[in-house]
Parts: structure tokens; C-alpha cells; sequence
């Protein structure tokens, strides 16, 4: 309940802020999925009807039923918020953070690369490592990229697409369209053949399920070996069950993008002319880095860098030429 109205109905003084929203608040209203149009049952319950305290359901424990109201926010940009809000950015002590903090990933281990910096380094100094080389696992490499080299690169790459763009909409939209194709159709066909053999999989061990517990009841197998079957199994199908799950919300969430070619337009026709990146340029066109091992060619470092966009994925075409980004 806000503070302002609580007060008011208790008959008790203002706030001197009576307009200062608390985190948990705002917190609130970023999470709740019924601004999408979708109902959500199932959030609590209570340990006995004697008791009125209300115990928060797991999101699994949740039953969400879509499509019930008018929504007020789109799915896309609802899931986008929910991705932006795992990744939070940790203030360091020299009171700057990455600019790309959450969204850069090592290509050879998966992991995130973190922000480095400190007092000391000037502007040009603060880098992303990979988190696995931090640790001292010697599990990964440190894939080094100082920020002001990622920057030109990244603002690079927007101004190619920008430019592709409004040179030519409909080629633009045909040649991501042709990427899309090649680049992941085989892989969302390859998932939706594993989504529909791990279900037929679920209902075979229902069945095996059911016989071994007949044979446990005629005594066809010992009680023990009952019980070990039924472990195995139930372990088999809820591994399963999750399988299902996560291939199936990429699979669903492939056929959804299909139709992002408008969205991720809005946002190309939002920053037009934009002068420097900021943070929220960066999240509006920006899944994803993804940061390669440095390689040696001719003497020279040269290092790989692959850029998922919002809605459209990876656009390859030939480079533009780039103008500078501010402060580089």
C-alpha cells in the first residue's frame, strides 16, 4: 500500500515525499505478467485455513492463463525487462560501470565477461574479462576486450544496419529473413524433433511406470527393485519434463520472432542520428556480445566479435564504413 495513501486513511501525517515510490514497489509492478493480458492463479497459500499469513508459490507452482484482458505491455518488451533485470550491474568502487556490463559472453565457455576497472585506469583501461579466467579455474582464456574498442564495435554495427536500413527497407527485411532461415530453421527443426520424442518418451515411462507397479503388486519383482526402477524413472521423465520445457519456449519463442521485423524497426527509427551509446541505446538494440579468443594474423591481434540484436538476431553483410563513437 502506498505510504501516502496509508497515511491519509489512518488519519496520520504526510511524508515530506509523499510521491517516493519504495523499490519493492516498483519491483512489483516490472514483474506481474498480468499487464501482458495474462492472469496469474496460484501465487500463495496458506499452511492451514487457522492461519492468515500467505506463503509465495514457486513460478513453476503458478498457473498462468494467457489472453484474458486487454494488455497494456507487450510480451516482448516484458521478457526484455525480465532479461535486463537478471543482469545486474554491481557499482565498483571507482563508481563506473560497463557500459555493456550483462551482455558480453565468452564464445569458448559461455560464461559472462565481467567489467574491470579501478581507480587508477583511465577511461581507455576499463576491459571485460571472462569470468572463468577471473577465477583462477584455468578453465578459459581471459578473451581481453578493452570497452572503447567494443564500443566503436558495437557502434559500428549499428550504424551499418541504420544505413542498410534506409537504403533499402524491403532488402533489409529479405536478407534477414533469408538468415534466419539458414541459420537456425535447422536448428528449431532439430528441437522440435527432440521436443516430440522426449514427449513421446514421457508417455512410455508413464506406461513402464504402471507396469513395474503391477509386477511390484503381484510380486513379479522384489519391493526393492521396485523402488529403484521408480526412482530411475521418475528422475528419467522429470529431466524429461524440463527438456520439454526449456526446447520448447526456444521453439515458441523462434516462431514469435518471426514476426519482430516492425519492432526492431521502431527502435532503428527511434535513434536516428544518434550521437554517443548510452545505456538505454545500448539494451533497446542489444541482446547479446558475444566475444572471441584474440587470434595472431600477420603479427597483428585480431579478435572476433559477434553482435545479437533485439527481435532479429545476428545480421551479417559486408561492413560499412563507421563513423567514431564519442570518447573513443
Amino acid at each position: 500500500m502506498p505510504k501516502a495513501y496509508y497515511a491519509k486513511k489512518k488519519g496520520k501525517a504526510l511524508p515530506d515525499n509523499p510521491y517516493n515510490w519504495k523499490d519493492s514497489s516498483i519491483v512489483g509492478i516490472l514483474e506481474r505478467m498480468d499487464y501482458c493480458g495474462h492472469t496469474v492463479n496460484f501465487k500463495s497459500y496458506s499452511k492451514s485455513h487457522k492461519l492468515k499469513k500467505r506463503i509465495p508459490t514457486t513460478k513453476e507452482q503458478q498457473a498462468v492463463f494467457y489472453n484474458t484482458h486487454e494488455a497494456i505491455v507487450e510480451d516482448a518488451v516484458f521478457e526484455r525487462v525480465q532479461e535486463l533485470r537478471a543482469n545486474k550491474r554491481r557499482p565498483t568502487k571507482a563508481e563506473r560501470q560497463g557500459l555493456f556490463s550483462g551482455l558480453v559472453y565468452c564464445a569458448d565457455c559461455g560464461s559472462k565477461l565481467h567489467f574491470a576497472t579501478c581507480k587508477s585506469f583511465n577511461g581507455s583501461q576499463d576491459h571485460y574479462r571472462c569470468a572463468k579466467y577471473k577465477s583462477n579455474t584455468g578453465s578459459c582464456t581471459a578473451h581481453f576486450i578493452r570497452e572503447e574498442v567494443l564500443k566503436q564495435i558495437v557502434w559500428g554495427r549499428i550504424f551499418d544496419v541504420t544505413a542498410l536500413f534506409f537504403d533499402d527497407i524491403m532488402a533489409f527485411r529479405e536478407m534477414m529473413y533469408q538468415q534466419r532461415s539458414v541459420e537456425t530453421e535447422k536448428e528449431m527443426k532439430r528441437k522440435k524433433r527432440e521436443v516430440g520424442q522426449a514427449q513421446k518418451r514421457i508417455v512410455e515411462l508413464d506406461r513402464i511406470f504402471k507396469r513395474i507397479y503391477e509386477d511390484d503388486i503381484r510380486g513379479a519383482i522384489s519391493h526393492e527393485r521396485f523402488l529403484k526402477l521408480s526412482a530411475e524413472y521418475e528422475a528419467e521423465q522429470r529431466e524429461m519434463e524440463e527438456r520439454v520445457k526449456s526446447e520448447q519456449q526456444e521453439v515458441d519463442t523462434y516462431e514469435q520472432n518471426k514476426s519482430d521485423f516492425d519492432s526492431f524497426s521502431a527502435i532503428i527509427r527511434k535513434y536516428v542520428g544518434i550521437k554517443e551509446l548510452t545505456p538505454t541505446i545500448v539494451n533497446e538494440f542489444i541482446k547479446k556480445i558475444i566475444v572471441h579468443a584474440p587470434e595472431k594474423v600477420d603479427g597483428k591481434r585480431v579478435q572476433k566479435v559477434d553482435i545479437v540484436f533485439n527481435f532479429v538476431g545476428e545480421i551479417n553483410f559486408l561492413s560499412a564504413t563507421p563513423p567514431k563513437c564519442q570518447g573513443a
